[in-house]
């Protein structure tokens, strides 16, 4: 496929501050017959960055990690790493260890012969490659299993030997494909802190492609929130969890409440016909009416009767979470926009079942969208 000449760089992403990207990819767009995979998509990568591409299925992440890879071909943009056009290069040129969902193991060789497939011819000598294999399973945690085959270990053990295989080469950047999405969630959890240990250790940019909000938050230094093609935001998990910058980020990330917000003749936005103070740099809005947004912990149960956005409200119900209760509330004139709390177990009152009480959303808290 013939791709449309190099373009000149345009200046780096301004959430990596000062640092130059390691990896830059620009403009990149893929279609499949009339549908639009990725729609010009830009992003950049520090060195020794951990970035997550965050979205629902068939967002286009995938398919943004394969073109990186070389194992799709982009339809336009170009794709530099390490100051290097890679855009057109074959993957075995473009220095990058992968790890994908279903491990990928060959399981008719040993661990050491899967760990050593990896190196190839780069590690020189039989003894080189040994030491290079023992040195690499001691890092995952897995010295001792050089002899096993892969049906012999569980799926979390499957997993470090396949990043284990993807590192061995030393590569410069590192692409991990729904890497625990196979796992059950207590070694997945295992896994992610052990990853992201390595991941520091090692100084590798990695860039990892999930649709788990929690994995993304949990590991990313940034996260690249994905939706029909594009990016939507980029930015620190506290970013784009605290200042969404979409209607689709804040409803896609973390627990979302959705109320209706109107106006009074001279603006004044209101909420169930009372009037509402927003954050200034929402109050001003000249959107007549919109979608109002807040997460569970911006709404306050029994606040002061001085406290701004008070509304009575009555429990629909409650869902015990152990140190935390989710409380689920319907504001007076309000009744088809449930509304859900977040309250420490021990903080409830008793009588916490009444049929109402004073609620308060919490000013800083709200944000609007259209």
């Amino acid at each position: 496929m013939l791709l449309p000449p190099p373009m000149p760089l345009p200046a780096s992403d301004p959430t990596l501050g000062n640092a130059a990207p390691f990896l830059s990819v620009r403009q990149v767009t893929r279609r499949f017959g009339a549908f639009t995979a990725l729609d010009g998509v830009s992003l950049d990568v520090a060195q020794g960055e951990f970035v997550c591409l965050l979205g629902p299925s068939g967002c286009g992440k995938t398919t943004l990690l394969r073109i990186i890879a070389g194992l799709e071909a982009q339809d336009a943009g170009q794709i530099v790493a390490a100051g290097r056009d890679i855009s057109s290069l074959p993957p075995r040129e473009r220095d990058y260890g992968i790890v994908f969902q279903s491990y990928a193991l060959f399981p008719n060789l040993t661990v050491a012969q899967n760990v050593a497939y990896g190196l190839g011819a780069t590690n020189g000598t039989r003894e080189r490659m040994r030491a290079r294999v023992s040195e690499m399973l001691s890092l995952v945690g897995l010295s001792g299993s050089e002899a096993k085959y892969p049906s012999q270990l569980s799926g979390g053990q499957q997993q470090r030997v396949a990043l284990a295989r993807a590192l061995a080469p030393a590569p410069s950047l590192l692409l991990l494909d729904e890497p625990m999405s196979a796992l059950d969630a207590q070694v997945r959890e295992h896994l992610r802190i052990e990853l992201r240990r390595l991941q520091r250790k090692l100084n590798v940019t990695t860039l990892m492609v999930t649709h788990d909000q929690d994995e993304a938050m949990a590991m990313a230094d940034r996260i690249a929130v994905m939706s029909n093609g594009r990016i939507e935001q980029t930015g620190s998990p506290a970013e784009i969890y605290a200042r969404p910058a979409t209607g689709f980020v804040a409803g896609f990330v973390g627990q979302a409440n959705w109320l209706p917000l109107e106006r009074a003749g001279d603006g004044t936005p209101t909420l169930a016909g009372q009037p509402l103070l927003l954050d200034p740099a929402f109050a001003d809005s000249a959107s007549v009416s919109g979608r109002l947004f807040c997460r569970p912990e911006a709404v306050t149960l029994y606040p002061g009767n001085d406290a701004p956005n008070r509304h009575l409200a009555r429990v629909v119900d409650q869902i015990y979470l152990g140190s935390r209760t989710r409380v689920i509330l319907a504001i007076d004139g309000l009744a088809d926009a449930p509304l859900v709390a977040e309250v420490a177990s021990n903080a409830l009152r008793s009588g916490f079942g009444e049929s109402k009480l004073w609620i308060a959303l919490e000013r800083d808290g709200l944000r609007v969208y259209a």
